[in-house]
């Protein structure tokens, strides 16, 4: 096999042998291939695409270039859920436990923040002591005592997507299908899943801007992962805005924990949370109807058996066992918080979601170049959403910086990310359909 002959081939438009895609793969997961290879296959992917063929060989190969997990001894559903990307979409840190509180086995394998968007194991890490990569046994005690865990991919679980993965992060290779596709997908599948539920974001904080492309993304995830013999539906969601009332790493943490101890709800997290867990218990056959399933979702987490679920996935990975209870405690705060004043009296009508990431990396809670350190305690809470009225001089969010001069250009950066409007604006619907 000779690498660059596979990149001019895919540069040049013709498609792939599934061999020369399995030998391009291993090549890769073996680490025989330069960071300019793996670019240059990744752009010449983006700018050429894959057939279906194409995309499931690439999906199998990564798939099997490290382990597969089996699950035979857990008694339970084999369900996960995955999102494409956008800000402040902490779904996942609730969901998980919703779901193993409600009878699924959730062994859910996460990523790190990708361009824009936040990562739920860079939110994870601001956890003190949590391990992002336990072994293998103790990630099947962990998903079989407490119902759930959520991790990084380990050196031996689709080895081939954690170096590309990287590298798409850096070359502005992340918004191509097929990628996308065999990335989430062969975690999925090495993770020896039964049933899947993708979250394709929409909009101009996704990765899709265009209702279309997430249509068409959406398909392939559904269609590859179905092949592959893993049940799976998508929800197509919006992101015009941030999810959550928080884009950061510890603050998003930290809104995970008042959502699931029911200190606060937040509509639009609220109702993408619920949307994925009667999802999920209907595709698993937990629930007959997602009426049901989402009243047993929502008795799970009022009961405060999903906070337990989650507490005892924390303590199991080794963080602390009363971190729900006392946040404070351990999550780091910034040194500066500053509010974010509305620049005029009016309806907050448009926000530039993909903007309010980018500030978040600028102020050290995302990556430039993959060994970049994150700041973990940067980032904003208290966004309010779209469709609420203002006065001037109002704060629109509170921003958390490590320094003075920080928190000033985050600040000027977000008011400029939010249109604000004399008319009341219509507001898209935060579920915008299902495939």
């Amino acid at each position: 096999m000779i690498p660059q002959e596979i990149i001019r081939r895919k540069r040049d438009g013709d498609e792939l042998a599934a061999a020369d895609i399995q030998s391009f793969i291993a090549a890769l997961a073996a680490g025989q291939l330069s960071e300019g290879q793996i670019g240059a296959f990744a752009m010449a992917v983006w700018f050429k695409g894959m057939s279906r063929t194409e995309t499931v060989a690439l999906t199998l190969a990564m798939a099997d270039s490290g382990d597969r997990l089996q699950w035979a001894d857990i008694d339970r559903p084999i369900a996960d859920k995955h999102s494409t990307g956008g800000v402040g979409d902490n779904v996942s840190l609730m969901l998980a436990p919703i779901a193993a509180a409600c009878g699924l086995a959730v062994p859910m394998i996460s990523g790190r923040g990708l361009g824009h968007t936040g990562g739920t194991l860079d939110k994870l890490e601001s956890i003190p002591g949590y391990m992002i990569t336990p072994d293998a046994d103790l990630f099947h005690k962990v998903v079989k005592e407490a119902g759930c865990a959520i991790i990084g991919q380990t050196g031996t679980l689709a080895p081939a997507d954690g170096r590309l993965y990287a590298v798409r992060d850096v070359t502005a290779t992340v918004d191509s299908i097929p990628l996308i596709t065999a990335s989430i997908l062969s975690k999925k599948l090495a993770a020896g899943l039964e049933t899947l539920v993708l979250d394709v974001k929409v909009g101009n904080g996704a990765f899709m801007a265009d209702r279309g492309q997430a249509e068409i993304l959406a398909q392939s995830l559904v269609e590859v992962a179905n092949g592959a013999g893993v049940k799976t539906s998508a929800l197509i969601t919006d992101m015009n805005q941030p999810l959550a009332d928080s884009a950061g790493n510890a603050v998003e943490m930290r809104n995970c924990l008042d959502f699931l101890a029911g200190r606060k709800r937040d509509t639009r997290l609220d109702s993408v949370v619920f949307a994925f867990a009667a999802e999920m218990l209907v595709k698993s056959g937990i629930a007959a109807s997602p009426h049901e399933a989402e009243g047993m979702a929502r008795q799970a987490l009022s009961s405060g058996k999903a906070a337990e679920v989650f507490a005892r996935m924390v303590s199991m990975l080794g963080g602390p066992a009363d971190l729900i209870e006392n946040p404070d405690r351990y999550l780091a705060r910034a040194p500066v918080e500053k509010p974010v004043p509305a620049a005029r009296s009016g309806w907050l009508s448009a926000c530039d979601a993909r903007g309010v990431g980018v500030s978040v990396i600028d102020l050290g809670g995302g990556r430039r170049h993959p060994a970049d350190r994150i700041d973990h305690r940067v980032g904003f809470s208290e966004l309010l959403p779209l469709g609420t009225r203002v006065n001037a001089g109002e704060p629109i969010a509170l921003v958390h910086a490590a320094d003075e001069a920080a928190a000033e250009r985050a600040a000027a950066a977000l008011a400029l990310h939010y249109r604000i409007t004399e008319d009341r604006p219509g507001l898209t619907p935060v579920i915008a359909g299902l495939i």
